[in-house]
């Protein structure tokens, strides 16, 4: 998913916000921007380490009574037109009420090429990995900043794809500036895991992209997107304001 590839920005949509139409159109249009994969958020309706953008977008997208089957259905519906990979991003409560197993052959179905499951428990993702891999995909774990150096191997074990590093402590969000020790926590993962590293959580500049893609294998920007997107339903935007919108702003962060 991420061999032999720059690395490069990671945008992430919250499925179905403000509509299921509008996520389709931002996917189809991202294809046209040197980005290297997009992470698709599935609504939850309490989000583990969501900030309150996300969490906003995840509300009003579960008040329009979004299910998970019309997120499958759309992702395949684009699937032929986008090239980038596609990571599938649910809560251990959606992925175990539908069935891992069935979970995991509807994201395949659909066109995914990975899966991050934030709050499955160590204990639990083995399983989930083994399962993944038997359907072609791949699971991505998070490690945080406190992660004890031999919890990140055992974690690193199970993943498949690359390690999501959140770069700081606490829920998502935008924020000024980075950690000043980013550079030598990523380093040390890698060095020591042998996986591609991504770092996600507080990134929402073009600087911070720069920069994190000078050390790591690529950014997440997740709420700085989403905000953007608020912010655009707010002011009466339709979907073809939004996507041009994001799409000026998702080019300015590659541009980086």
């Amino acid at each position: 998913m991420l061999a032999d590839e720059a690395p490069g920005l990671w945008p992430f949509l919250a499925a179905g916000y403000p509509s299921i139409d509008t996520t389709a159109a931002l996917l189809r249009g991202f294809s046209k921007l040197p980005i290297r994969g997009v992470e698709l958020g599935f609504p939850f309706s309490d989000p583990i380490a969501d900030g309150p953008v996300i969490q906003r977008a995840f509300s009003n997208v579960l008040a329009e009574g979004l299910r998970v089957s019309e997120v499958f259905d759309m992702v395949a519906s684009v699937r032929r037109d986008v090239g980038f990979p596609l990571v599938a991003m649910a809560s251990a409560s959606i992925v175990y009420r539908i069935g891992v197993g069935q979970f995991v052959d509807r994201a395949r179905s659909a066109g995914f090429d990975g899966l991050i499951v934030p709050d499955i428990s160590l204990e639990e993702a083995p399983d989930l990995s083994e399962c993944a891999d038997a359907a072609g995909l791949r699971l991505s774990m998070l490690i945080a900043p406190t992660t004890p150096l031999d919890r990140e191997k055992r974690i690193a074990q199970v993943a498949s794809g690359f390690l999501y590093y959140v770069s700081v402590q606490g829920t998502t969000g935008e924020r000024h500036k980075l950690p000043s020790d980013l550079n030598d926590h990523v380093a040390e993962l890698r060095e020591g895991t042998g996986l591609p590293v991504l770092v996600g959580f507080g990134i929402s500049r073009p600087e911070h992209v720069r920069t994190v893609c000078g050390f790591a294998d690529g950014a997440i920007v997740g709420s700085a997107i989403v905000h953007k997107i608020s912010n655009l339903v707010d002011a009466g935007g339709g979907k073809e304001a939004i996507v041009e919108d994001v799409m000026r702003f998702v080019a300015e962060l590659t541009g980086a």
